[in-house]
């Protein structure tokens, strides 16, 4: 198993955790405060960042990195998943079409962006991010077998001309094996495993640095289906890294780790204290974490700190009682501390030793 990965000069231990910085910003969150929380990585977001600033603007800032104050690991997800969704949100915003995603601005449809899958790698070299990833085509839970094999014969095809824009990126910059960002592809297919099989077998020929799961599948308590991420898990070889986009809860992200995921992201950890619900250590050890809810009056004169079992800035400085009254009066910095701790906790969560079933 891959214990590191070795980027730029820079080495990075794994597994790690990314906290999504989607538009070049963890929400409400600096550097400083990033780097107090332990993150030693972020993801951002191709297509957004691509539309707003753009791509002349980052390569004239020096990147994302120089942009954001940050010199930690950066990906940049393609921005597949994120348009699908605006896709489903908004009538009319947009389609997916063979030659890439297609949007529509005007209420008429009069102005059409095309992002293909050249662009996307593109752009990513503007961001000079660390890991690229290549345009996929998201497989729907709900998705039909037509639609499902559509979706992994396009996203076949997008990480063959990904590979190659991405080949001709590195002559065009002139970088050597040392230089360049690392790879990687994403394996799609939903839970039709004759579908995702062959979508890893042909990504496997093609060549990439590292695997990522993708598309959503979840048990019937709304979480990961770990057989599933299990089965996903054994499509690619132990010696390059897989990368678990957007999975999942603390509990979940220990078994994946021991199913052989390295890398993960997710948004829950600044939603969910945006919203009060912060992660601590159950201390009846029943449990590898509990939900404390600060919204609830039961706080308002609890002097503990947040969690006592944690070392992070939020809860060496603050109490309960306080963030409750933050978080009551509307103040920005409950949401600020909340993160932090959050984050910290994500991130030590990726730390510890996996938890492997018998």
């Amino acid at each position: 198993m891959i214990e590191s990965l070795t980027i730029k000069g820079k080495t990075y231990p794994l597994p790690i955790f990314c906290p999504d910085a989607t538009r070049g910003v963890v929400k409400g969150l600096d550097t400083p405060d990033l780097l107090a929380a332990g993150v030693e990585g972020m993801i951002v977001n191709t297509w957004h960042l691509n539309h707003y600033p753009g791509r002349d603007f980052l390569l004239d800032c020096g990147g994302i990195k120089k942009l954001m104050g940050f010199d930690g690991l950066i990906i940049s997800d393609s921005g597949g998943f994120q348009v699908h969704s605006l896709f489903q949100k908004i009538p009319g915003f947009g389609k997916i079409t063979d030659r890439g995603l297609v949007t529509y601005t005007g209420p008429k449809k009069q102005h059409k962006i095309i992002f293909r899958p050249e662009d996307s790698i593109r752009m990513q070299f503007a961001l000079g991010s660390d890991i690229v990833i290549c345009l996929d085509d998201f497989t729907p839970p709900s998705a039909t077998r037509p639609r499902i094999e559509q979706s992994v014969e396009r996203t076949v095809s997008w990480a063959k001309r990904c590979r190659q824009e991405y080949d001709r990126q590195i002559k065009y910059w002139r970088l050597t094996d040392h230089e360049r960002p690392l790879i990687f592809a994403v394996i799609q297919g939903h839970d039709d495993w004759e579908c995702r099989r062959w979508c890893a077998q042909e990504l496997l020929k093609i060549g990439f640095d590292g695997y990522c799961l993708g598309g959503q599948k979840f048990n019937d308590h709304g979480g990961v289906d770990l057989d599933w991420s299990a089965k996903n898990a054994q499509l690619t070889p132990d010696d390059w890294p897989r990368y678990a986009m957007g999975f999942g809860k603390p509990d979940e992200i220990q078994a994946m780790i021991a199913q052989g995921y390295q890398i993960f992201d997710c948004v829950l950890p600044t939603r969910d204290a945006r919203h009060a619900r912060m992660y601590v250590h159950d201390p009846q050890k029943i449990k590898d974490y509990i939900f404390l809810n600060l919204n609830k009056s039961q706080y308002t004169h609890d002097r503990q700190p947040l969690d006592p079992h944690c070392q992070c800035h939020t809860c060496t400085t603050t109490t309960r009682e306080y963030l409750h009254h933050l978080y009551k009066i509307g103040d920005d910095s409950f949401a600020r501390l909340a993160s932090i701790h959050n984050l910290h906790f994500f991130v030590d969560t990726t730390k510890k030793p996996p938890v492997r079933n018998p």
